[in-house]
């Protein structure tokens, strides 16, 4: 879904994807279950590209993951995002709202994972092993989320823009509004109908938004 986005955004915006252990051609490799591996792996992958002005994005557990990824650059003393955009996950500062999801049992994990953030496809559920597969994914994500440690430090610089969906069942709009704490910059909350995955429906209105907040710096 992500490829699309270098059709909506400016012809100056290269757009980089990150692809973590589990996926998509990195499917053989084992996920990461903590995130601070992750964020420092990422950062010294990430540094020897940054010889020009960027920003990150991320979404759900991708907003956890971008907003360490730059705190990680900083202790560094690496460039830092001139923007960070987040969507859908609760600020890091913030007690995780479902901490222990990612110990139930596989028939629990999956009923209150899919009430939170939407049924997964037919196509997974309909085969025994895809489905247990995705499931060992998830719960990876989940644990990566579920054991995550906020260790306070200073806001970043950088402005801050976060999405949301008004039916967003696993974080609300108070507490989303709650990331504005991490920036001594600029703070910008959009909110759009749907649930957590609310830009499916229309799958330019987040590379628009970016892309006219950019345009507007």
């Amino acid at each position: 879904m992500f490829n699309m986005w270098s059709d909506y955004l400016l012809p100056e915006i290269e757009l980089f994807l990150i692809h973590l252990p589990g996926r998509d051609k990195r499917i053989s490799e084992a996920p990461y279950e903590l995130l601070s591996p992750l964020a420092e792996v990422l950062a010294g992958a990430l540094n020897p590209h940054l010889n020009k002005p960027f920003v990150f994005f991320g979404h759900s557990m991708g907003a956890l993951v971008s907003f360490e990824v730059a705190r990680q650059l900083r202790r560094r003393h690496s460039p830092q995002p001139i923007h960070l955009f987040v969507s859908a996950h609760q600020p890091p500062h913030k007690p995780d709202l479902h901490p222990f999801l990612y110990q139930l049992p596989d028939n629990e994990f999956l009923k209150e994972t899919e009430e939170l953030y939407g049924a997964l496809p037919d196509v997974v559920r309909q085969d025994s092993e895809v489905l247990k597969f995705y499931l060992s994914i998830m719960r990876a994500d989940f644990t990566m989320v579920g054991t995550y440690q906020y260790i306070h430090e200073s806001p970043l610089d950088c402005p801050i823009s976060v999405f949301g969906g008004l039916q967003d069942k696993s974080v609300t709009q108070d507490n989303l509004k709650s990331w504005c704490e991490q920036t001594t910059s600029s703070f910008n909350l959009q909110m759009f109908a749907g649930n957590h995955f609310f830009f499916q429906g229309s799958r330019t209105i987040l590379p628009q938004s970016i892309k006219k907040t950019l345009l507007s710096t």
